[in-house]
């Protein structure tokens, strides 16, 4: 945290007294004789972001085993009591270990990257060859899989450490954060009500300060109703940008990984670490030339004066207090300079996505899980059949969940599916999408805009109700989110404020392929103009998390 120094301007005014010098001139002795004191800083661990950790380890006031050490010591405290928020499925038994020899490391040799040191929440379904990667659900429970996904490694190798994997809904089929290896996680701002999902634990941990960094994966929308459901920053990058391999599939036309992050800069930052092409992936080749190895260099507080923001309006309605938010935040954007070109609406073939090609294109489930699951160890199933099968089998797991009989019916149906040469997949995969993406880039080019906003869900977090609780099926809020995975392109998110009920909402930057500089710029604008990051009341700080050095 950063000190905010009096403001002396008016001090040489001639109507200031000569008996108000004295203890500046007193402060001033003391600062030069004592510039420690005059350096001061708190560190507090509920608004450290990746810059203030780093500087309190450079200054000798932290170690990242005793950084690891404070965040264990919230999980342990709300994860499996006090709120019991249930995020975390496997702890990182080697965390404070990999964290001393950082510390190490650091005395030796310096600095390997700002990631250095720093704890980071996986989604269950992000490959770690030390951690079992289950997607949620007790078939693959045991499954450790060979290496770590490209995104994990990088990561690894820019010195951040995995400090847990955490829940998810099954398989990411959901969307409230429920899993048969876990149950059902709670969202911490009103833990009687879910943190959306599929990547329900990583939103609902940074929330509660199990660490500032950490991943998610999406198809539809499952790192932005996360982030938004529990208040944090997002981001679903361009497709292609991150590689796919080592995430659990799901459409794969569609999937991406991306990080989420208790601020934009910090989020910008693990993007970077996660970008690059690889061999495994054909999608990356695609960002080729585009792609960049640090986001924080395009972060500038003035960002949004003169920018052009297309808002849309589309499910306005669903909820009064979303529509309130959004309202607000569209005058706090017109205060910091953009100028707003409100009342828009998506052509009906973007609002249509779901059905014209989404459906359809889920066609290619089983070819991907197939290649997926082909790369596990003996023993595990090789197929989404066989997926099915046990999942259908075994009423009684060795975990105390149960999953929704749907969830494996699915897969079973997705087994006896048509393969991806039918003509309903193929004219999606080649015209459909191409279709919205030129909806939506109609649409900004129409308005000239620089880029679209929008309230990133339509309704607060539902309360969660045990009769339906793992129904995969249910109706949801109408959503906008999947029309960034149809057409493959990027969307930022950030907070935007609270409901009267003290849920958070927040605001989409959504723009075409590669726009992810300027998005974030935007993002990081408003975030440092409005500072709408508001901690759970349910989770808070605990001894030895706040300090001065």
């Amino acid at each position: 945290m950063r000190l905010v120094h009096p403001n002396l301007q008016n001090f040489g005014r001639k109507s200031l007294r000569r008996s108000s010098f004295r203890p500046l001139l007193i402060s001033a002795a003391i600062a030069f004789a004592f510039p420690s004191v005059a350096q001061a800083k708190t560190f507090d661990l509920q608004s450290a972001g990746v810059e203030d950790i780093q500087a309190a380890v450079d200054a000798g006031a932290l170690s990242y085993e005793k950084l690891v050490t404070l965040y264990l010591a919230r999980i342990a405290a709300y994860d499996k009591k006090g709120p019991a928020l249930n995020t975390v499925i496997t702890l990182n038994k080697n965390a404070i270990a990999t964290a001393r020899a950082l510390d190490q490391e650091r005395k030796s040799k310096g600095l390997r990257s700002p990631l250095m040191g720093i704890p980071i929440l996986a989604k269950d379904n992000y490959d770690t060859a030390d951690m079992p990667t289950s997607g949620g659900s007790f078939v693959l429970a045991n499954s450790v899989p060979y290496e770590d996904a490209p995104s994990i490694r990088q990561l690894r190798e820019a010195g951040a450490i995995i400090i847990a994997k955490v829940n998810m809904d099954e398989f990411a089929h959901g969307g409230i954060g429920y899993s048969s290896r876990l149950g059902q996680t709670h969202n911490p701002h009103d833990p009687r009500r879910h943190p959306a999902g599929s990547s329900g634990g990583t939103g609902a941990g940074l929330a509660a300060w199990f660490s500032p960094l950490g991943l998610g994966s999406d198809t539809g929308g499952s790192i932005r109703g996360p982030s938004s459901a529990n208040g944090v920053v997002g981001i679903k990058p361009t497709n292609g940008l991150i590689s796919r391999s080592g995430i659990m599939p799901c459409v794969l036309s569609f999937d991406t990984g991306g990080p989420m992050a208790r601020s934009v800069y910090d989020a910008a930052l693990a993007l970077g670490y996660m970008t690059g092409i690889d061999a495994k992936d054909p999608l990356t080749s695609t960002s080729a030339g585009l792609f960049y190895k640090d986001y924080t260099q395009f972060l500038k507080k003035d960002a949004l004066e003169g920018v052009r923001l297309g808002a849309i309006r589309d499910h306005q309605g669903t909820d009064a207090e979303v529509d309130r938010v959004f309202d607000a935040a569209l005058a706090e954007l017109k205060a910091q300079g953009a100028i707003v070109v409100d009342g828009l609406h998506y052509p009906a073939m973007a609002l249509n996505n779901r059905a014209n090609v989404m459906e359809p294109m889920r066609a290619e489930v089983k070819d991907n899980y197939v290649a997926y699951l082909g790369t596990l160890k003996p023993g595990l199933p090789k197929t989404v059949t066989e997926l099915a099968a046990l999942g259908i089998k075994l009423t009684q797991p060795k975990g105390e969940f149960m999953p929704h009989p749907s969830v494996f019916t699915r897969f079973k149906a997705l087994g006896e599916r048509e393969p991806i040469t039918d003509i309903s997949y193929t004219s999606a995969k080649l015209y459909g999408m191409k279709a919205v993406q030129g909806a939506v880039l109609g649409l900004i080019e129409h308005h000239q805009l620089d880029a679209i906003v929008y309230p990133t869900r339509s309704r607060q977090p539902e309360i969660i109700d045990p009769n339906v609780a793992n129904v995969v099926d249910r109706q949801g809020a109408p959503s906008l989110t999947s029309i960034a995975n149809v057409t493959q392109f990027p969307d930022v998110i950030v907070p935007a404020g609270l409901t009267n009920e003290k849920m958070p909402v927040t605001i989409s930057f959504f723009g075409p392929a590669w726009s992810e500089p300027r998005l974030l710029s935007y993002a990081y604008s408003y975030e440092q103009a409005t500072h709408h990051l508001v901690p759970p009341a349910t989770t808070p700080a605990l001894a030895g998390e706040r300090f001065e050095y």
